[in-house]
C-alpha cells in the first residue's frame, strides 16, 4: 500500500473516480438542475437548461459549418460564456478544442494554428487583426467572431460598444461569422464518443522550445476535474459557487474553475481577466465558496487596501497551482478568509493536476502534497530507477490524467513517456508519508561553484522576510563560478525606499547557506508574468545574461 493513502482526508477515495464524457455529465446536470445557474457573467445569468441549450446550437452550427469528428475547433477567447459554449460545442460535435491564449502575439497564433491544422477558429472581435496578419499562411475554413456585448445583460450590451468607440478600442474588422448568427438552434447530430478520444490540445508554454500540443482525451480531462473535486469531501452538489478567474484556456483553470465547477452543478463566476479588484468583490457579492489560483493572485489578495474589512467568510477551500506556494501568503489568505489553502502541483501533460496537500489534514511545509486518487508517483534516479525515500531524483507520474503525447511529434513523446509513465522533468524528494517536494525544474537548477543550488528553496527564504511581496531567484552566467545567484524582488508598499539590498542579504546569510546567498539582488516595480500569473523567469534570465 501507498504511504501517502495514510494521509487522505475522511471520505477521499483511493482509487481514481470513474471518468464520463464531460458533455454527458453537463448533459444530466441540465436535465437535473434546469433552472439553477449555471454561469454569471458581469450581471448576465444562464441556467443549466439555457446553457446546455447554447452548446447544442454551438455543435450544430460547427457540423453546418462542415466540422467531421477530430477536426480542430481553435478558441481565443477570454473566460466567458462564448468560451463556455464553444469548448463543451466542440467536444459534443466530436470536434477537438485548440486552447488558444488571447494574449498571443500573431507569430505565436500563427504557429499554433499551423501545428494544429485548425479548420475553425472562434475570436474575440478586438483580436482579428492578430488573426489578419497571419491568415495568408496559417488560414482556417471557418472564422467565428465574438465580442464581450453579446453576454452582457442590457444596457450594458449596448453601452459597451459605444465605450470601446470612444476610447478609440472599437473592433476594426468584422470579419467571419458573427456569434448569434452561427449558434444552430435545434439537435445537432450524435457522435459516438469514446473516452479514449483526442479532446484538447493544450500548448505547453514553449519554456523548453517550441511550444508543442499536449494530446489530452475525454478520459484525461474528465478524471482530473472528478480527481479534484474526490480531493474536496466536502464538496456539496448543486451548492457550490466557484470563481473562474484564472484563465481557462490553460489547462489548469479549465480544469480546477471550469470543468469543477460544471459537473459538480456548481454556479460558475465568469472574470474575463483575474484583476485582483473585481475578484474581491465578486467573492463578496457572489458568496464564492471555491476560490482556486496562482500564488500572485494570492498575494494581491493579502495586499489588497482594505481587504480585513471585506466580508469573506464565504470561501471554504482554495486550491493553489502553477508556482510554489510560500508559507507566509498561505497563512495571512486563511487568517483573512478563514478558508483552507493548499499547494498542488501539476503540468499541462497531466491535465494538470498530480499532487495536492490535503484540505483538512497535515499540510507540510515546502511540500506540494500527495498523489491524487489513482496517481502513481515516484522518484528516480538518470538511469529511471528509484531512489531511497528523501533522495533527489526526477518525478515521473502515471494515472487516468496522463496525456497521449505530443502532437505530431513521436520523438518528443517518447521522450516523455515510457511504459505509461510521464517523466516531469521536476527534481523532486519523497518523505517517509509519501509527501511528495519539488526542489526545481531540472533545467532551473542553479550549479555555483560546484553545488547545485535550487531556486525554490531562495524564493521560500525571501517570502519569510516582512517586506518582500514577490520574488523570483534564477541563475545567471559567472566567469568564477560558472553560474551565480540572482534575486529580483518587489517590495511591499510600505517597504520601499527603506529597505536596502544589504538588509535582504544580511537577511539571507542568517537563513541559508553562504553559497546559497544571492550575490545579485534587484528591487523591480514589478516581475514578468505569463497571462496565468506565472512568473517568467526565463525573461529574467535572458536580460541578465544580455547585461553581462
Amino acid at each position: 500500500m501507498h504511504p501517502w493513502y495514510t494521509h487522505y482526508d475522511p471520505g477521499v477515495p483511493k482509487e481514481a473516480p470513474r471518468p464520463w464524457l464531460l458533455t454527458d455529465l453537463l448533459r444530466e446536470n441540465a436535465r437535473r438542475y434546469p433552472h439553477k445557474e449555471a454561469l454569471e457573467f458581469l450581471g448576465r445569468s444562464l441556467s443549466y437548461r439555457n446553457l446546455w441549450q447554447q452548446v447544442e446550437a454551438f455543435a450544430k452550427g460547427l457540423q453546418e459549418a462542415g466540422l467531421k469528428p477530430g477536426d480542430r475547433v481553435a478558441i481565443m477567447l477570454p473566460n466567458s460564456p462564448q468560451f463556455v459554449i464553444a469548448f463543451y460545442g466542440t467536444l459534443l460535435a466530436g470536434g477537438v478544442a485548440v486552447n488558444t491564449n488571447p494574449m498571443y502575439t500573431p507569430r505565436e497564433l500563427g504557429h499554433q494554428l499551423r501545428d494544429s491544422g485548425a479548420k475553425v477558429l472562434v475570436i474575440l472581435d478586438l483580436l482579428l487583426p492578430r488573426y489578419q496578419e497571419v491568415k495568408a499562411e496559417a488560414p482556417v475554413e471557418v472564422l467565428v467572431r465574438t465580442g464581450i456585448q453579446d453576454y452582457l445583460p442590457f444596457p450594458k450590451n449596448l453601452l459597451y460598444p459605444l465605450m470601446l468607440k470612444r476610447k478609440g478600442q472599437a473592433p476594426r474588422s468584422l470579419e467571419g461569422t458573427p456569434w448569434r448568427a452561427f449558434l444552430k438552434p435545434g439537435n445537432p447530430q450524435p457522435v459516438p464518443l469514446d473516452l479514449d478520444d483526442l479532446a484538447l490540445l493544450q500548448y505547453t508554454g514553449g519554456t523548453t522550445g517550441v511550444a508543442k500540443g499536449a494530446m489530452l482525451t475525454h478520459r484525461n480531462l474528465s478524471s482530473n476535474a472528478l480527481q479534484v473535486r474526490s480531493w474536496i469531501p466536502d464538496f456539496q452538489e448543486g451548492e457550490e459557487v466557484v470563481l473562474g478567474a484564472i484563465p481557462f484556456f490553460h489547462v489548469y483553470g479549465m480544469t480546477v474553475a471550469m470543468n469543477l465547477a460544471l459537473l459538480g452543478a456548481a454556479k460558475l463566476v465568469l472574470l474575463p481577466r483575474p484583476e485582483i479588484k473585481p475578484i474581491v468583490e465578486a467573492i463578496e457579492k457572489h458568496r464564492v465558496t471555491l476560490f482556486p489560483g496562482v500564488p500572485t493572485l494570492y498575494v494581491a489578495f493579502n495586499n489588497f487596501p482594505g481587504i480585513e474589512k471585506r466580508n469573506l467568510r464565504s470561501i471554504r477551500a482554495c486550491i493553489s497551482g502553477s508556482a510554489p506556494l510560500p508559507l507566509e501568503v498561505a497563512d495571512r489568505f486563511e487568517r483573512l478568509t478563514g478558508a483552507k489553502l493548499v499547494e498542488g502541483y501539476g503540468l499541462t501533460e497531466a491535465s494538470p493536476v498530480t499532487h495536492c496537500n490535503p484540505l483538512h489534514g497535515v499540510r507540510k511545509l515546502g511540500s506540494v502534497g500527495l498523489p491524487f486518487p489513482g496517481v502513481e508517483a515516484k522518484v528516480v534516479d538518470e538511469e529511471g530507477q528509484e531512489v531511497p525515500i528523501g533522495e533527489v531524483g526526477e518525478l515521473v507520474v502515471k494515472g487516468p490524467n496522463i496525456m497521449k503525447g505530443y502532437w505530431n511529434r513521436p520523438e518528443e513523446t517518447q521522450k516523455a513517456l515510457q511504459d505509461g509513465w510521464l517523466f516531469t522533468g521536476d527534481m523532486a524528494k519523497m518523505d517517509e508519508d509519501g509527501y511528495f517536494y519539488i526542489v526545481d525544474r531540472k533545467k532551473d537548477m542553479i550549479i555555483a561553484g560546484g553545488y547545485n543550488i535550487y531556486p525554490r528553496e531562495v524564493e521560500e527564504v525571501l517570502y519569510q522576510h516582512e517586506a518582500v511581496q514577490e520574488a523570483a531567484v534564477v541563475g545567471v552566467p559567472d566567469p568564477y563560478r560558472g553560474e551565480t545567484v540572482a534575486a529580483f524582488i518587489v517590495l511591499k508598499e510600505a517597504y520601499r525606499g527603506k529597505v536596502t539590498e544589504k538588509d535582504i542579504e544580511t537577511f539571507c546569510r542568517q537563513n541559508l547557506a553562504a553559497y546559497k546567498v544571492p550575490r545579485i539582488i534587484e528591487f523591480r516595480d514589478s516581475l514578468p508574468k505569463t497571462s496565468v500569473g506565472k512568473i517568467l523567469k526565463r525573461e529574467l534570465t535572458k536580460e541578465m545574461a544580455a547585461k553581462r
